[in-house]
């Protein structure tokens, strides 16, 4: 991974020593509120509904085990015991205090760690597929194609004051894990008829209140010109994008209005002031930049292990595990393990102090001091010996992280909501927790199969409703909290937005709604039909036939 230089340490002593006394100043009085909201925006804070919430950067998902137990430590003295993984790959504390942020800030700093632009009008936090460097049928590792665009992203001054937040997603894998299509820039990693290595550009992607599959503003753009054609995109989007109406200001809003190919246009002549300047990337600069992602020291191993092969046949719930959590890597010997962090009773993506120091340890034993923060809320040990399956399962059961539910519909993608959002309309985390015990059987729930359930508390969209095969939404019907159900979202290579299923829910009644759309599916599907399949296949009106029909 990036190991931050001594620019990078000095640059963040010095931002701290800032913000430290722009705090102090506003809890003076010497800011008023207004004041002091773009200075806590730009260092990750947002105040909530109860308390502060700081977002710690996570680029593009990677963690060393250090940091992990830097962000145990945190959660311990700064926040009640637990942190909280979001869908950008990013970690959340929910309950700092105002007024000893800056000494968390200054402990992030210790692990090379900070929360600079995981807010405000800026380019976020750049995301991947949380299998890059290890899969299996891998284009390029994407890693460091995001550490080219992070380094030319942070603190750019052009870019610092957007008309909206800005959002990038690097895909270098043949499945999509990285939800590409719906980010305002989606990459995805080619080789050309030569073999040459380019990116496939997607632009005006997004979710929100007016969701949209990003379109392709470029085929192939040889890696040469990543910087500067980005920069050309971020250029037309600075000078032309709404600044009257944040509900407009989006790029996705602004390609609507143009269309892909005046956009395009735009681009083309922007990129002609920009195209072979300094921003150009050489050779150098790539090795340079994928350097710090060397491959690992494997040992050389056969692709099967007799000792796990036989714990395979004797253990049931083991298999099943394995099963579901882990991945083919694309060295012989290894596998990719992901940790579902869906425990019943625990809000999805919530992991405690303790969890985190246990995943650092076996990050440390099993796999070279690194793992990764999922799209999904999970986390993943990328490079994990295959004879060592067994011990990893073992060790998880004493942490309630071996719950075999990794791609089911346990395994739910959902945002805090109103339990602690103040711009949600309803709570989030009690609708999961209800649909996991409904569905509270491994055999069932595998029966089912592959299927993806995502619920967000409001139309900002951070629980990725829009993309879910199900998506729940949270409504506010004249004060009372209500859930709309949509059906066919799929974040993947062929990208959908979910459709409404009709009129919206009770809490109360979510979990029987859930159960009606699974049983159409179970008695509609063919063969190992997938859900999303079916749907596709039957179209809404079963679904909805059966969800609004009245009791006899």
């Amino acid at each position: 991974m990036y190991i931050y230089d001594e620019y990078d340490h000095k640059m963040l002593e010095e931002r701290i020593i800032q913000y430290r006394d722009q705090t102090q100043r506003y809890l003076d009085g010497k800011l008023s509120d207004e004041q002091f909201l773009p200075l806590r925006l730009q260092n990750g804070l947002y105040i909530q509904r109860l308390a502060p919430m700081i977002r710690v950067a996570v680029p593009y998902g990677l963690l060393s085990s250090t940091q992990l137990r830097k962000l145990a430590s945190i959660a311990r003295d700064y926040d009640k015991g637990y942190a909280h993984l979001s869908t950008r790959q990013n970690i959340q504390y929910n309950w700092p205090k105002l007024e000893q942020v800056p000494d968390l800030l200054a402990e992030l700093a210790e692990v090379s760690m900070h929360a600079i632009q995981t807010s405000g009008n800026c380019i976020r936090n750049t995301t991947t597929d949380q299998f890059a460097g290890s899969a299996k049928n891998e284009i390029e590792d994407s890693r460091p194609w995001c550490e080219i665009i992070r380094q030319w992203s942070t603190f750019h001054p052009e870019f610092a004051y957007l008309p909206r937040k800005f959002k990038i997603a690097v895909c270098g894998t043949e499945i999509d894990q990285a939800a590409t299509q719906v980010h305002d820039i989606g990459l995805y990693l080619l080789k050309n008829d030569q073999g040459e290595i380019g990116f496939k550009v997607l632009v005006g992607g997004g979710l929100g209140r007016t969701p949209l599959i990003g379109q392709v503003i470029c085929e192939y753009l040889p890696w040469q010109h990543l910087l500067t054609y980005l920069d050309a995109i971020m250029r037309v989007y600075n000078m032309e994008g709404r600044r009257d109406n944040k509900y407009k200001a989006r790029i996705k809003i602004l390609v609507k209005e143009l269309g892909i190919d005046a956009f395009r246009e735009k681009v083309e002549a922007q990129w002609q002031f920009s195209k072979g300047n300094q921003a150009t990337l050489t050779e150098a600069e790539v090795n340079r930049c994928k350097s710090f992602f060397s491959t690992p020291d494997f040992e050389q191993l056969p692709d099967e292990d007799e000792v796990i092969n036989a714990a395979l046949q004797s253990d049931l719930l083991f298999k099943n595990w394995v099963d579901r959590n882990v991945a083919p890597h694309k060295q012989a010997g290894y596998c990719i393990v992901t940790l579902c962090i869906k425990d019943i009773g625990a809000a999805p993506g919530d992991v405690t102090d303790r969890q985190m120091e246990f995943v650092a340890d076996l990050a440390e034993r099993y796999s070279f001091s690194e793992l990764r923060v999922t799209h999904e809320q999970n986390l993943t040990l990328a490079d994990v010996r295959i004879k060592d399956l067994y011990e990893i399962y073992k060790a998880c059961k004493t942490e309630s992280l071996a719950t075999p539910y990794l791609g089911l519909l346990n395994d739910i993608v959902c945002c805090p909501g109103g339990d602690f959002c103040s711009l949600a309309n309803a709570k989030s985390i009690p609708i999961a927790e209800a649909i996991q015990r409904r569905f509270n059987d491994f055999d069932r729930l595998n029966n089912i199969g592959d299927i993806t359930l995502n619920i967000s508390g409001c139309m900002n969209a951070c629980g990725h409703h829009h993309v879910g095969n199900i998506g729940i939404i949270g409504v506010d019907k004249k004060g009372a909290e209500f859930y709309q159900v949509a059906l066919g979202g799929d974040a993947g290579r062929e990208a959908k937005l979910a459709k409404i299923l009709g009129p919206s829910f009770s809490q109360e009644e979510i979990p029987d709604v859930i159960e009606k759309i699974i049983q159409i599916y179970l008695d509609e599907r063919q063969h190992n039909e997938k859900f999303i399949d079916a749907y596709e296949r039957l179209g809404m009106e079963p679904f909805k036939e059966k969800v609004y029909a009245k009791a006899d």
